[in-house]
């Protein structure tokens, strides 16, 4: 099914990837969450050792399922084509700032949205952070930023990020070489099979429907163009049925799980996850989708947010959620810590750097 050539069709594609989204929320994955980018890669990270969070270490089979169902799909439909070369170290550290930026807000852009569809506020306030940084992003593009034109490659070059996660995740499944936690988010999966299968149905759909969080918004901005919203709208309708039906929907700001309510870095964390997205060319899952469709200078972006969400955690830059009393322990205001809070304004100051500086060349 052609899920772009017309607004109902990508309102569906929407509800079925949130329906797809719910089951992987009611089957074990962690409340509020069901899929997020920035978590899963961070989880996978900590599985493959790259960080010692003993709670988020898990080789999340959602990620390869996602690169691997646009993979699929981009050959059979005759749309995969290897591409790179469009500024690779700048994509890394997009990625990489990406990343820190979800886990200061602790989620992706597609976990924002999920968490807004359970009442998380929290998730509302990153919203608007979000949407600041986008149109901060766009204001950039129409002045001319550009990280210059990819080439086309040998097909094997894009071959290659799909076949590493492939050889990854038999490991995952078949030896103790990989770490997993037995407590926290980590532990909290659907079953390795589910979780695989469900990623690659919505991996084929987000490559068929073009679906971005931060291209949904950019495009408003940009060409008054709502389409891809309707994608959004779709996945949030679907997830918020799910919450009512299943108790779930708890509208309020304390209380949420894996989330913390100190407003302002809710913000900045999304602001600066939302304007990399946009200088980067799409948001955490639009660059899976894309890396799976032969894009190196995506698979390149992809790294860049492995990695940091490993040194998130490493060098105690992502946030603690919120804890409410208990009789042997105090309430926990969660939230960034002082190098999370420094971590984000250095973000900050980059981005504005790369977006000044990064613009197309004015030919006589």
């Amino acid at each position: 099914m052609n899920f772009i050539n017309s607004k109902p069709k990508l309102l569906l594609s929407g509800l079925l990837i949130g329906g797809l989204a719910a089951t992987l929320a009611f089957l074990g994955n962690p409340a509020n969450m069901a899929l997020c980018i920035g978590c899963f890669l961070r989880d996978t990270a900590g599985s493959l050792h790259l960080h010692s969070a003993e709670a988020v270490q898990y080789f999340r089979p959602e990620i390869v399922g996602l690169v691997c169902g646009s993979f699929l799909i981009s050959v059979f439909t005759k749309e995969y084509r290897s591409t790179a070369g469009s500024s690779p170290m700048i994509r890394f550290l997009l990625g990489f700032m990406m990343a820190i930026g979800a886990l200061v807000f602790l989620g992706c852009p597609l976990r924002m949205v999920i968490r807004m569809a359970a009442g998380d506020l929290n998730a509302y306030v990153g919203l608007i952070g979000f949407i600041i940084g986008v149109t901060i992003g766009s204001f950039f593009l129409r002045k001319g930023f550009t990280l210059g034109r990819s080439y086309e490659t040998h097909n094997t070059s894009g071959f290659i990020l799909p076949i590493t996660l492939i050889v990854l995740f038999i490991l995952s499944i078949t030896t103790s070489l990989f770490l997993s936690s037995e407590s926290g988010p980590g532990s909290m999966h659907a079953p390795v099979p589910v979780s695989l299968i469900a990623a690659l149905i919505i991996g084929a759909i987000a490559q068929k429907n073009r679906m971005c969080f931060a291209g949904s918004i950019r495009d408003i901005i940009i060409m008054k163009d709502f389409s891809l919203i309707l994608i959004i709208a779709g996945l949030f309708v679907a997830m918020l049925i799910y919450n009512i039906l299943t108790g779930h929907f708890v509208l309020g700001f304390s209380g949420q799980p894996i989330a913390h309510s100190i407003h302002l870095w809710n913000m900045l964390g999304m602001f600066v996850t939302g304007f990399a997205a946009v200088l980067a060319g799409g948001c955490p899952m639009r660059q899976l989708i894309l890396a799976g469709q032969g894009s190196s200078d995506s698979a390149i972006t992809v790294i860049g947010m492995l990695l940091g969400g490993a040194m998130a955690h490493n060098f105690g830059l992502a946030s603690a959620a919120a804890k409410a009393a208990t009789d042997a322990e105090a309430a926990v205001a969660g939230g960034p810590s002082v190098a999370g809070k420094i971590a984000i304004i250095l973000c900050i100051l980059i981005l504005f750097v790369i977006a000044a500086t990064q613009k197309r060349k004015k030919t006589a």
